[in-house]
C-alpha cells in the first residue's frame, strides 16, 4: 500500500494504509452505484445514426418502449427478415428505477409524464393542487419502470367477460397461454429471447406483520393461499413482482434490452412521436413523425404496420392528434378528421384509499438511524437487500358483500417503522403537508401499518380529450372517480372491513388501532360514521394508477370500440394498438401483468397475419 497525502480533520491521521483501504471502499461503492443502470443494460440508441444517415423504411414501427411495446418489439424482431423500429419518448432508466422502494423519487422528474386530472371536488383534496395525480413512465420500460412491480393476472371472469362481449380469442382459456409464455424462460446466451423475470417476494417486510395479516384476514373468513395460480380469487397471498436479486426487471430490460443487439432492431430514445400519417384514403398508415431530443423533426416510413403502445393516456392523445377521434372534438381544434372513432372515451381506473393503524408494540424494533446506510451498502456490494423497509407484496382480495368468490376490494399492507420519517415523507410528497403532519408526528412515537384499499371493479367512466392541437400540451383527463354511487358504496364497505380487521385477535395482540388524522371538515361528523368516512374519502381517496380502456377493443357491433379483437384500428388496415388502452374494462387487480400479456397477444396476432406474406417475397431485405 502506498502512502497518500489525504489529510482529514481527525484527531489522529493515517500513515497511508487506512487511507488506501477507505479509498478502495469508496471506489467499490461508486463503481457499484454506476453499475445500477449501466449503459450496457439498455438498448443502444440509434438516434445519432438516424440524424447522420437518415431513416430508411421499416417493416414495423412500435411507438413506445413500455410494458407492452417492449414485448411487441422483442417478439417481432425474432423474425430476422423483419426490420423493427422502436420510438421511445424517454431515455434509459436512472438508478432509482432499479431499486425497489425508490421508484417514487422519479415522480416529477424527466422520467415521468406528470399528468393531472381535471378538478374533482369530491376526491383527491389532500393532494397538492387538489388534483388527482397520475404519473406515467417516460423511459425505457415505460410505467413498468416506475411502478410497484406487482405481477398478478386478474380474475378469470375479467377475460371471459371480454369474450362474452364479442372479443374472440380473449377468454381466460385463450389468454392463459400468453401469460404462461410471458414467464417461460427461453433463449440462451448465444440467441437471447425475452421473457418476464419474477421474484416470489416472500422475504420482504416484517415476518411478524406478515403473519399477523394472514391470521387477521383468516379470522374474517378470507382464506390464506400460497399463491394465485389460476388468476386471482378471494384470499390473502404473496404476489410475485418483476424483480430479480433486488433489481427491477421491467420488460424494457428483460424483453427489449435483452435482444437489442439483433441487427434488425433499432431503438431511438428521446423520440416524441406527434403524428401518424395516413394515405389519401385514410386506410393505411404510411409514416410517423417525431421530435428527436427536442431539437430535430424526423419521419420514418412503414412497410407493414405501425403498432401503437404509448399507454392509456398517450395512445389516444396521439391518435387524436393524427386525426382519429371524436369528430366534433377534432373539428373544434381544427384537426382534419381521418376517422371518427370514440378514441379517449371509456377511461377506467381503480379508486384507491389509504388508512393507517398505529402500532404501539415493542415486538417491532424502532428504526436504527444507520439502517438505510446498512441496507444500501448490502445492496451495492452483495445484492442481498431490496432497500425496502417494511413494504410487502402481501395482498388480500375480498368480497365485502360475501355473495360470491369475485372480489370487489383489494388490500396492500406496509409497515412503517417508528422513526422512519424519511420513507413515509417521500410517499406523502404528493400530498399537502397540513394533512400528513399528524402522521409524521405519530411515526416518531410509534410504528404505523398503512393499508392501501383498491376497489377492484369501479363503474365510473371517464374520458381523455386534447387540450389543444399542440403535441407538447398535456391532454385533459376527466377521471370521473366515484361518479357512480355504487363505487363509493364499495369503498365504504372496504373501510368497514378494515374496522373489522382492527377487532381481530391477531391485530389486538399487536395493539394495532386505527389512527385518526385530524381533518377539520370531517371532524364535524361522528368519528367512523358513514358521513365521516365519505368525507375522509374526499381527502384521501385518489386514482389507483391502473388506467385502461381509452382505445377500447370490441366487435364491429360495439359503438364504443376503436380496435377490433385482433387490435386493428377500425378503418385502418395496418395500425394496431397494443397496450392497456385496449382493455374493455379494468381488471380486478393490478394491470402490470395484463398489459404484458396484451403485448404477447398482439405480437402473436401480427405474426399470424403476416405469416403468409413472410413466406413469399420479403420487402425488408
Amino acid at each position: 500500500m502506498t502512502n497518500t497525502s489525504i489529510q482529514l480533520p481527525c484527531a489522529a491521521q493515517s500513515v497511508g494504509a487506512v487511507n488506501s483501504l477507505v479509498t478502495t471502499l469508496f471506489q467499490t461503492i461508486l463503481t457499484a452505484q454506476c453499475a445500477l443502470s449501466a449503459k450496457s443494460d439498455w438498448p443502444p440508441d440509434y438516434g445519432d445514426e438516424a440524424l447522420n444517415d437518415g431513416i430508411g423504411k421499416y417493416d414495423f414501427i412500435v411507438i413506445g418502449a413500455g410494458s407492452a411495446g417492449s414485448v411487441v418489439a422483442s417478439r417481432l424482431c425474432e423474425n430476422a427478415k423483419w426490420k423493427v423500429l422502436v420510438l421511445e419518448a424517454g431515455d434509459d432508466p436512472p438508478q432509482e428505477s432499479e431499486i425497489p422502494g425508490l421508484h417514487i423519487y422519479l415522480e416529477r422528474t424527466r422520467y415521468s409524464w406528470d399528468y393531472y386530472s381535471e378538478p374533482q371536488p369530491h376526491i383527491c383534496q389532500a393532494l397538492k393542487r387538489r388534483l388527482c395525480y397520475t404519473p406515467r413512465g417516460k423511459l425505457i420500460g415505460g410505467t413498468g419502470a416506475i411502478n410497484g412491480m406487482i405481477y398478478v393476472k386478474g380474475h378469470r371472469q375479467d377475460f371471459d367477460d371480454w369474450l362474452a362481449a364479442g372479443n374472440t380469442q380473449w377468454g381466460w382459456a385463450d389468454v392463459k397461454q400468453f401469460y404462461e409464455r410471458a414467464v417461460s424462460p427461453v433463449g440462451n446466451a448465444t440467441h437471447p429471447m425475452g421473457y418476464v423475470v419474477l421474484d416470489a417476494n416472500k422475504d420482504v417486510g416484517s415476518m411478524l406483520l406478515n403473519g399477523a395479516i394472514f391470521n387477521a384476514t383468516a379470522e374474517l373468513g378470507v382464506p390464506s393461499r400460497s399463491a394465485f395460480e389460476d388468476g386471482i380469487e378471494v384470499g390473502t397471498a404473496f404476489l410475485p413482482v418483476t424483480n430479480s436479486n433486488g433489481r427491477r426487471t421491467s420488460t424494457g430490460k428483460t424483453y427489449l434490452a435483452k435482444v437489442s443487439r439483433r441487427p434488425n432492431l433499432h431503438v431511438i430514445k428521446n423520440a416524441h412521436v406527434h403524428k401518424i400519417h395516413f394515405d389519401s384514403s385514410g386506410k393505411r398508415a404510411t409514416r410517423v413523425t417525431f421530435s428527436l431530443r427536442e431539437s430535430y423533426e424526423l419521419s420514418a416510413e412503414v412497410r407493414k404496420e405501425v403498432v401503437l403502445s404509448a399507454g392509456t393516456i398517450d395512445s389516444p392523445k396521439l391518435l387524436m392528434l393524427s386525426g382519429v377521434g371524436p369528430r366534433k372534438h377534432l373539428e373544434k381544434l381544427d384537426i382534419p378528421v381521418v376517422h371518427d372513432l370514440p378514441v379517449g372515451s371509456n377511461l377506467r381506473d381503480h379508486v384507491s384509499l389509504m388508512v393507517h393503524f398505529k402500532l404501539e408494540n415493542t415486538s417491532f424494533d424502532a428504526l436504527e438511524q444507520t439502517r438505510h446506510i446498512d441496507l444500501l451498502y448490502q445492496f451495492l456490494t452483495r445484492n442481498n437487500s431490496r432497500l425496502v423497509n417494511g413494504s410487502s407484496s402481501i395482498t388480500s382480495f375480498v368480497n365485502t358483500k360475501r355473495d360470491s368468490d369475485l372480489p370487489d376490494m383489494q388490500y396492500h399492507y406496509a409497515l412503517n417503522q417508528q422513526g422512519d420519517v424519511e420513507s413515509l415523507g417521500v410517499y406523502f410528497a404528493r400530498r399537502d403537508q397540513k394533512y400528513t403532519a399528524s402522521l409524521i408526528r405519530q411515526l416518531r412515537k410509534s410504528h404505523l401499518i398503512s393499508f392501501l384499499l383498491l376497489s377492484t371493479k369501479p363503474r365510473s367512466v371517464g374520458k381523455i380529450r386534447l387540450r389543444s392541437s399542440d403535441y407538447l400540451d398535456h391532454p385533459r383527463i376527466f377521471s370521473n372517480y366515484l361518479s357512480d354511487p355504487e363505487d363509493m358504496a364499495t369503498i365504504l364497505r372496504g373501510i368497514r372491513f378494515i374496522e373489522r380487521l382492527e377487532g381481530t385477535k391477531a391485530m389486538r395482540e399487536l395493539n394495532a388501532t386505527l389512527f385518526r388524522i385530524p381533518l377539520e371538515e370531517c371532524d364535524e361528523y361522528e368519528y367512523r360514521s358513514e358521513a365521516y368516512w365519505r368525507c375522509y374519502v374526499k381527502y384521501f381517496g385518489e386514482g389507483g394508477y391502473h388506467l385502461t380502456g381509452t382505445v377500447k377493443m370490441g366487435p364491429s357491433s360495439d359503438r364504443g370500440a376503436c380496435v377490433d379483437p385482433r387490435l386493428r384500428l377500425y378503418g385502418v388496415e395496418n395500425l394496431r394498438v397494443a397496450d392497456a388502452s385496449i382493455m374493455p374494462d379494468v381488471p380486478h387487480a393490478n394491470t402490470n401483468a395484463p398489459t404484458i400479456m396484451i403485448g404477447e397477444r398482439g405480437a402473436d396476432f401480427i405474426k399470424q397475419d403476416w405469416k403468409e406474406d413472410d413466406q413469399g417475397s420479403n420487402e425488408s431485405k
